[in-house]
């Protein structure tokens, strides 16, 4: 009897669109630095434009403050009420003014159905940001992987 009950559940599940109904990134994930105004920027300045700067494809990232680089990307099937996406900013070691360091940075992203992109990016504001080293940006719904991209901070 347990195993027609376990049938019975994964049925229910099927057809009530509850399982297997996931997300999925179509087309190419953009990565890269995000254009902006090479300005002399200052410490917690930072500079409004586009929605949808253009960007410049490189895994090479200058560590300067003002830029901003990350992943612009495409996902399928969101729907309301979806599980929330988690982004993940594994760093080689922040330290932040309080002496605390961060090796990961995580943000947990409510998915909006209407939007035609997603993006994750990382824009240095602040002089304790600018650590040189491999910087991992990981996007997750669940356990699910969706986006991964390396970054070399120069």
């Amino acid at each position: 009897m347990p195993v027609f009950r376990a049938f019975s559940l994964f049925g229910l599940l099927l057809f009530s669109g509850l399982a297997g109904a996931a997300i999925e990134v179509t087309g190419p994930v953009e990565y890269g630095l995000f254009s902006n105004p090479r300005l002399d920027l200052q410490p917690g300045e930072r500079v409004l434009g586009r929605s949808d700067p253009a960007i410049e494809q490189t895994t090479r990232v200058p560590a300067r403050l003002g830029v901003k680089f990350g992943v612009r990307y495409r996902l399928h099937g969101k729907r309301e009420g979806d599980m929330p996406l988690t982004l993940l900013y594994l760093t080689p070691g922040v330290v932040t003014p309080d002496g605390q360091r961060h090796d990961k940075f995580e943000v947990v992203q409510k998915l909006v159905p209407d939007s035609v992109q997603d993006v994750m990016a990382f824009e240095f504001t602040e002089s304790h940001e600018l650590v040189a080293g491999d910087w991992l940006f990981l996007v997750f719904q669940g356990d699910r992987k969706l986006v991964e991209q390396h970054f070399i901070v120069e």
